[in-house]
């Protein structure tokens, strides 16, 4: 039987090997992370509440005879989360490392993979438990991979939401711009309302503005009424074939609109906060001198991540291979403070990546720091084969 040539390519690729996978473990071991598992099938409600609106295409879904939805698990730090919640040791540090199958829809690339995973959950020592978890996945990829060519970048989310909170933006258009951001969208979005300023497009409803700003952050129903009874007095029951109703109903959705625009200086400083790039001192700098010229009180956020990056130094990575970009963001929803990838240099994809997830216990209720990280077996392999 003559073989195919691309299995005979697949088959001469080097695959997983278990002395790297062991070695890498060990590693991690000796750092303080005990081995833990959680079961393969997974409730999908709490993916899908917590892990951001685009999961549900990436699961692998079924259904029970009670018609409750399961899946395939995704990855492992939602389920660790859980069963830290559940533990009875909440308040207490917990240092995880799990390994197996996850399953997630990837274009490009296999739905099942090995992932090792990272987490450290309980420690209030933030900064350098963020320092702690990037160091030990780093050395643990260099020591499967190598060195040679690969990159770390870092951000911090929670630099945005201070000035997002410091620009006095409200909760719809912040939501909106943190959506944005962690989806790779916010640069063509302010992009798109800097194009829309410039047209000077005249807008039929600029002469109300008085009305539009008596509506915003009004009640939908007292709101609609109260238009509904202006254009009543004025003797309007219809316009070009709209009800008074829909008349009623365009004011409303321009007074949200409306509410939802960045002013043009809030833009320019969004747009110069994504521009900060580079070496994460000068970024740390560079920070502060927008925040400086903006009047924008930032100081404890940087403080912060001034913070972090001396840990990170502390534990030996020199801050030359780091790159710290502003506006660095990771898709996952529960992501809320530090974030980072390792990739070889001009790669499509990380090789390993984490984040800070304390947003993720928020959401279950609880106040808890967590910081994790993960790295994908099956990239590792591929990369060592090139």
């Amino acid at each position: 039987m003559t073989e195919r040539p691309e299995t005979a390519a697949r088959l001469a690729r080097p695959q997983p090997q278990a002395d790297d996978l062991s070695r890498l473990m060990a590693r991690l071991h000796r750092a303080g992370y005990h081995a833990a598992e959680v079961p393969v099938l997974q409730p999908a409600d709490p993916f899908l509440e917590l892990s951001g609106e685009d999961i549900r295409g990436r699961l692998f879904l079924t259904t029970n005879e009670e018609g409750e939805e399961w899946c395939l698990r995704p990855e492992f730090t939602i389920p660790a989360a859980l069963a830290y919640l559940k533990s009875g040791i909440v308040g207490r540090r917990l240092d995880q490392v799990f390994v197996g199958p996850v399953f997630r829809h990837r274009p490009g690339e296999s739905g099942e993979f090995t992932q090792v995973s990272l987490e450290s959950i309980g420690r209030n020592d933030r900064e350098a438990a963020d320092a702690d978890v990037l160091a030990e996945i780093h050395g643990a990829v260099t020591d499967v991979a190598g060195e040679s060519g690969l990159g770390i970048t870092i951000g911090d989310l929670g630099l945005f939401s201070s000035l997002l909170d410091a620009l006095a933006l409200d909760g719809v258009t912040s939501r909106r711009l943190a959506l944005a951001l962690g989806e790779g969208r916010l640069g063509s979005l302010l992009d798109a309302q800097h194009l829309a300023e410039r047209k000077h497009e005249p807008r039929g409803l600029t002469r109300y503005s008085g009305v539009l700003d008596a509506l915003k952050g009004a009640d939908p129903e007292e709101a609609r009424a109260f238009v509904k009874d202006l254009l009543s007095m004025a003797g309007i029951t219809a316009i070009g074939g709209r009800t008074a109703e829909d008349i009623a109903g365009r004011f409303l959705q321009r007074a949200r609109d409306d509410a939802q625009q960045l002013g043009p200086e809030q833009a320019e400083i969004l747009r110069r906060f994504l521009a900060i790039d580079g070496d994460p001192d000068r970024v740390a700098q560079a920070l502060r001198h927008l925040a400086g010229e903006a009047r924008l009180d930032l100081s404890a956020a940087i403080d912060r991540f001034e913070m972090r990056i001396g840990f990170i130094e502390a534990r030996g990575l020199p801050l030359a291979k780091i790159r710290a970009a502003a506006g660095f963001s990771r898709s996952l929803d529960y992501y809320s403070g530090f974030v980072f990838d390792l990739r070889l240099e001009g790669a499509p994809h990380p090789l390993a990546a984490g984040g800070r997830y304390d947003r993720l216990f928020e959401r279950m209720g609880r106040a808890v720091p967590g910081i994790g990280a993960a790295i994908w077996m099956d990239r590792l392999v591929r990369e060592m084969a090139v």
